[in-house]
């Protein structure tokens, strides 16, 4: 059977010895929040011996630079995202995109803390933890959000019976399906009305107000989809000077 091009490439990362975390569309779909993902997202640890393993990495894939800006620690610095597709034969066609930081998140060390690690047909995976990427999802990209209430419905079906209070606290600050939230508010009041004093939606739960929920996503959404207007506007701008000077 041929082996996927995802998980040729994930485990030629590991193999180089580079620290990698899976993030992005794969990653959902290895929580089971997505049916399938055509990219490679990583977020990478960017010092000079790390990233010499993930070019050793992308040698081994054939993996050539698409676009702006170069393989280089500078631009993984100030937050750009570096794109690569693949030439190499079984994953050929792959597009590889690396990250070193995301918006509203901690630095690589923190993220490999609590990462999730898992094994796919042999391939040990580390992921980017459900919290960590429910907040890196948070864009504004109209598809990232339908991942995002589906990985926090997966969230709240596999709670334990007697679920932690931070796991609790979590979905209360973060779940988006309104009935969900409700059924929380009613199983965890006390919890509820600490989360509630900082989330209108999770308030409005409480007084049983679904249109009050839905109104209070959609405000959050609004929120977070003007943050990260406003996080990348810097950074595009200088992808275009590096175009232009090209």
């Amino acid at each position: 059977m041929t082996r996927s091009p995802i998980l040729k490439a994930l485990s030629s990362m590991r193999r180089s010895g580079a620290r990698t975390l899976l993030m992005g569309g794969q990653a959902c779909v290895f929580y089971g929040a997505a049916e399938f993902s055509r990219d490679l997202d990583l977020l990478i640890l960017a010092d000079a011996g790390s990233l010499a393993r993930v070019d050793a990495a992308l040698t081994e894939l054939q993996a050539q630079g698409i676009a702006v800006p170069p393989f280089r620690q500078e631009f993984l610095d100030r937050g750009h995202a570096v794109h690569f597709r693949c030439r190499a034969e079984e994953v050929s066609g792959l597009r590889i995109d690396l990250m070193s930081r995301l918006r509203g998140l901690p630095g690589f060390a923190a993220l490999w803390d609590r990462r999730t690690t898992i094994e796919v047909e042999g391939t040990q995976i580390d992921l980017l933890s459900i919290p960590d990427l429910v907040r890196a999802k948070k864009t504004q990209r109209d598809k990232d959000w339908p991942m995002i209430r589906r990985l926090l419905e997966r969230a709240y079906f596999e709670l334990p019976e007697n679920p932690s209070p931070a796991d609790v606290s979590f979905l209360l600050r973060e779940l988006r399906t309104a009935e969900l939230l409700g059924e929380l508010v009613q199983r965890f009041p006390a919890l509820a009305s600490e989360v509630a004093n900082e989330r209108a939606a999770t308030r409005a739960a409480l007084d049983g107000d679904e249109n009050g929920i839905l109104a209070a996503l959609g405000s959050e959404e609004t929120q977070e989809r003007e943050a990260d207007r406003a996080y990348w506007a810097p950074l595009k701008s200088e992808l275009e000077a590096l175009r232009r000077s090209r």
